[in-house]
């Protein structure tokens, strides 16, 4: 099941990416056919073998040679790092629901990026989700982990509130506070502070790297976090939480 799992990943980042890229705009997801962005013309199975049609088409469209965005073998190949990363610390089902876990918070993140919006298509059943697994790994973690659903929900959704309220503008979204309940459903509310804390350390890391120097930071400085609560939930979820003194 590893290998299949390995196998089946850059095809699932091809599809990811189509979600990615459709998902925010409205468009049809399952039903539209993939076409070149330049010329119009569908594309056929040759031309959607992850990464290896790119690289054998050079990065342009086989029909009318315009320059394709390196977008979807760059996300295909994520998709496989998910998988690899999830192979190396689990195996049988807990390894099939991770990678399905690991490819729901990669477009997540990457839609963040792009949009600034989690869309609660895929944010919402996480909940039910975590809460599922939960059960199935220890009935016992049922309660603990849906106290962590309501506590990162209601944690981030006052912060949202109070920051309005105080600065007269948005600061942090819903979304996020929709996936911090996703991730307490999957994680427990122990695990709650840590991510908070990693998601946090590693957005000013990026936030700083990306600062043009003699920039700096400000108050009104855009920031995906929703992408790096993605990036911390996963890799508590495979690592376990740090612990804080």
């Amino acid at each position: 099941e590893t290998v299949a799992v390995l196998l089946a990943a850059p095809f699932v980042g091809s599809f990811l990416g189509v979600v990615i890229d459709r998902l925010p705009a409205g468009r049809p997801v399952l039903v539209a056919r993939s076409r070149c962005d330049a010329c119009g013309t569908r594309l056929g199975a040759r031309d959607l073998v992850p990464v290896a049609s790119w690289l054998w088409q050079r990065g342009r469209c086989a029909y009318c040679r315009a320059e394709l965005s390196a977008f979807y073998p760059i996300i295909e190949l994520a998709a496989l790092a998910v998988a690899l990363s999830a192979a190396s610390v689990l195996s049988g089902w807990l390894l099939l629901v991770s990678c399905a876990l690991g490819w729901t918070l990669l477009t997540l993140a990457a839609i963040d990026q792009r949009h600034f919006l989690l869309p609660d298509v895929l944010t919402l059943p996480l909940i039910p989700a975590g809460l599922a697994v939960a059960w199935a790994i220890d009935p016992a973690l049922l309660v603990p982990h849906a106290v962590g659903a309501i506590a990162g929900f209601v944690a981030f959704a006052l912060i949202a509130i109070l920051y309005r309220r105080l600065r007269r503008r948005e600061g942090l979204g819903l979304g996020d506070a929709k996936l911090l309940a996703g991730a307490g459903a999957w994680l427990g509310w122990q695990a709650l502070p840590g991510l908070v804390v990693v998601a946090a350390l590693c957005a000013l890391a990026v936030a700083l790297a990306r600062t043009l120097p003699g920039d700096g930071l400000s108050a009104a400085t855009q920031v995906a976090f929703g992408s790096y609560l993605a990036l911390a939930f996963w890799l508590v979820w495979l690592l376990g939480p740090p612990i804080l003194a």
